[in-house]
């Protein structure tokens, strides 16, 4: 993974020589729409992921790395978008951003979490190893999920809505809950999928009684 450092010199050495976007570094990573996201505040949720990255092209899966025992974020995400060139804008522009006083590092990633139950892959385990995420060290076992609709509206109330109107902070709140409620159905129908195959594979399980 590139520093911040090496990110901002190879984007002003491209400046400079005229490099066309065809020949960027960024044109190694056109096979992923995943960016890694470092150096977050511990308060964030997926949420706020998503209303601060969504400025540069629409979020459809986020992965925030948390603690398997205390589910407390671990300061780093994965992020993909819908459009990969989204990636090449928030690599560019929000690596090195403030927020809530720690630092971004913001790179593209090659992540591969919650395909074919896999939850972490080669990049989150080289993330580890080069100590970018520097904080508690270990991956997290939290799945990657889609981002909701509710979410993406959310993010864009938040951006794109008059900061003079002062409607809103309670649309904002109104939006939040829908937001929350939203969550609360998506956990309820995964936790109903996951008793029904259970069930299903209990019942395979059971052994017809002998023939006397």
């Amino acid at each position: 993974m590139n520093s911040i450092r090496q990110i901002q010199q190879l984007n002003k050495r491209e400046i400079e020589n005229g490099v066309a976007p065809s020949a960027s570094w960024h044109a190694d990573y056109r096979d992923t729409a995943y960016i890694y996201i470092g150096g977050l505040p511990f308060t964030l949720t997926e949420g706020d992921i998503i209303a601060i990255f969504s400025q540069y092209g629409e979020p459809v899966a986020v992965h925030l790395i948390r603690d398997k025992d205390t589910g407390k974020s671990k300061g780093f995400a994965f992020l993909k978008y819908e459009d990969q060139r989204s990636t090449e804008l928030a690599v560019d522009n929000l690596g090195g951003a403030t927020v809530l006083g720690r630092v971004l590092r913001v790179d593209h990633a090659r992540y591969k979490g919650g395909e074919d139950g896999q939850k972490e892959d080669e990049a989150a385990k080289g993330a580890l190893k080069e100590g970018v995420h520097g904080d508690e060290g270990g991956v997290g076992s939290d799945e990657e999920r889609e981002v909701l609709p509710e979410e993406i509206e959310l993010a864009k109330l938040i951006r794109e809505h008059d900061e003079e109107d002062p409607m809103k902070e309670y649309l904002v709140q109104e939006k939040r809950e829908e937001v929350r409620l939203a969550l609360e159905r998506r956990d309820k129908n995964g936790a109903g999928k996951m008793e029904k195959k259970h069930a299903h594979r209990h019942h395979h399980r059971r052994r017809k009684p002998a023939k006397s």
